[in-house]
């Protein structure tokens, strides 16, 4: 019985209790791009200009799903929440565009450690250490939570008019009721303009769009 138990908690690679880290803060920033004065390019469903606040993250990317024993780590990021003497700990579940979630519930943080080991922290606080060098750690821009972002989509040409779409987010969610599509004929003007945002289009045609920024979207509080 007593073989039987040790060969358990090895196969299952119980590593001792972990307490996940909540120290790591990241800043957001108001931003605005591109940059007014720049002259761009925009291919059909492209952003041609954006305003939010947003996040600068420090991120785990899981390059490709894996699975061992009973546990499965999904591709995609994680989102880092601190560190310690161990290493750094990551968020089991991410809701942000690319980000991937630890199925099951039973699972409440990541910890990577120097060695690029990745430790699964249950929610008994035990540490399952099965995989290695599955990821990579990188740096990821991000919606700032309960934040506003604006941004206009270049939707194609037709004769002399180009098609714009205009969306609103909050938390990199749309909200429909807000969202536009506008038509603007270039024979009567070649500067375009909504929500206080003014472009000036160089050249368009149906697959792209040259265009100058002159002004970003009203700011909004």
């Amino acid at each position: 019985m007593k073989k039987i138990l040790v060969a358990g908690v090895l196969a299952f690679g119980l590593m001792g209790c972990t307490a996940p880290k909540y120290n790591y803060q990241a800043v957001s920033q108001n931003v605005s791009k591109p940059p007014i004065g720049s002259v761009n390019e925009a291919y059909v469903g492209d952003k041609m200009l954006t305003q939010g606040v947003y996040t600068d993250r420090e991120a785990y990317y899981v390059t490709e799903d894996k699975k061992k024993f009973a546990f499965r780590l999904p591709k995609g990021y994680y989102l880092k929440t601190g560190e310690d003497a161990k290493g750094e700990y990551f968020n089991a579940i991410n809701n942000i565009p690319d980000g991937a979630s630890i199925p099951g519930g039973g699972v409440q943080s990541i910890l990577v450690t120097a060695e690029n080991d990745l430790c699964l922290i249950d929610i008994y606080f035990n540490k399952l250490c099965h995989f290695k060098n599955v990821g990579e750690k990188r740096n990821i821009t991000v919606a700032s939570d309960n934040s506003f972002q604006q941004t206009l989509i270049y939707s194609g040409k037709v004769g002399s008019k180009i098609n714009i779409g205009y969306r609103e987010f909050s938390s990199n969610v749309a909200r429909p009721a807000f969202n536009n599509d506008v038509e603007y004929d270039l024979n009567e003007s070649k500067t375009i303009g909504y929500k206080g945002a003014l472009l000036e289009v160089i050249d368009a045609n149906n697959q792209s769009i040259k265009y100058k920024v002159l002004k970003n979207f009203n700011k909004v509080d």
